[in-house]
C-alpha cells in the first residue's frame, strides 16, 4: 500500500475528496469515505479483525430483529450474524483489511511486445445491494526493455486483492489499472476489460438472468494504437 501522505493528513480531507492531486499523488487516495475505500488507518491486525467482528455481528443481529426475524431461536440462524460478519472481514472484503500482497518483479531484458492473462476469475460484491460480482479480468501491459515485468501470479493476486473490497465494477476497473500502471513505470501501456454477471440484476428488481456487464480502462499504445487495441481484444476472444 502506498504510504506517500500521513495518517494525519488522510483524516483531515474531506472524505469526498477527488482532488487531482490526491489522484496523481496516491492512486489508492481516491474516493476516500466511498464504499469501494480502503481502511485508512493501514492493514488491521488479527485482534482488530476480531474486535471489528465481534462489533459487526452483534449490530447484523439488531438487523434481523429490525427485519422481524426470530433468529435467536432458530438453529440455522442463531449463529448466522457471526458467520456473515466473519465472511465480510475474512473474505468479502479483504482487500479492505489487508495489506496489498507483496508484487514480485523480474529484469526484462528484452521484451517489448505485449503480455496478456486472460480470463482471471472475479468473484466481487457490488457496493449499492451488496450482491454478488462474478466474471472474469482480462489484463495486459506493454514493457520497455530494461523495465521491470510482474510475476504472472501476482496479477491474479492483484485482482482478487481489488476484488475483494465491495466496489461497482467500473470503479474496480480502475484500481486494477492503475495498480499495474503504477508498479510498472513508464510502461507503454496497460489495458484492464471485467465481463461479469451482477446477482443485483438478476435476485431483484428487473430479475433478469443471462445479462452480462463489460468495462473496460485502456491507456498508453492501447488508446494511440489500434493495431495494438485491436490485438488485445483478439487475445480475449481467443482465450476463451
Amino acid at each position: 500500500m502506498l504510504n506517500i501522505m500521513d495518517n494525519k493528513n488522510l483524516k483531515n480531507m474531506h472524505p469526498f475528496s477527488t482532488s487531482a492531486g490526491i489522484i496523481e499523488i496516491n492512486p489508492e487516495l481516491r474516493n476516500i469515505g466511498y464504499a469501494d475505500g480502503i481502511n485508512i488507518e493501514g492493514p488491521l491486525s488479527e485482534e482488530k479483525k476480531n474486535e471489528m467482528i465481534s462489533l459487526a455481528a452483534k449490530k447484523f443481529g439488531e438487523f434481523l430483529d429490525a427485519l422481524g426475524c426470530d433468529w435467536k431461536n432458530d438453529p440455522n440462524s442463531k449463529e448466522t450474524p457471526t458467520r456473515v460478519a466473519k465472511a465480510y472481514v475474512n473474505d468479502l472484503w479483504a482487500g479492505r483489511y489487508n495489506a496489498l500482497p507483496k508484487i514480485t518483479t523480474f529484469p526484462n531484458l528484452e521484451y517489448d511486445g505485449m503480455i496478456f492473462q486472460g480470463n482471471i476469475p472475479l468473484i466481487s460484491m457490488c457496493s449499492h445491494h451488496h450482491q454478488t460480482i462474478m466474471g472474469r479480468v482480462h489484463v495486459a501491459y506493454i514493457p520497455k526493455i530494461n523495465q521491470e515485468i510482474i510475476g504472472l501470479s501476482k496479477i491474479n493476486r492483484i485482482v482478487e486483492h481489488y476484488g475483494r473490497r465491495g466496489a461497482i465494477q467500473e470503479n474496480l476497473t480502475v484500481r486494477i489499472h492503475d495498480s499495474i500502471n503504477s508498479i510498472i513505470k513508464s510502461n507503454k501501456g496497460v489495458a484492464v476489460m471485467i465481463e461479469a454477471t451482477h446477482n443485483c440484476v438478476q435476485c431483484r428488481g428487473v430479475g433478469h438472468s443471462g445479462t452480462k456487464m463489460k468495462t473496460s480502462k485502456l491507456t498508453g499504445d492501447f488508446i494511440d494504437s489500434a493495431k495494438t487495441r485491436n490485438e488485445f481484444y483478439e487475445f480475449i476472444k481467443d482465450s476463451k
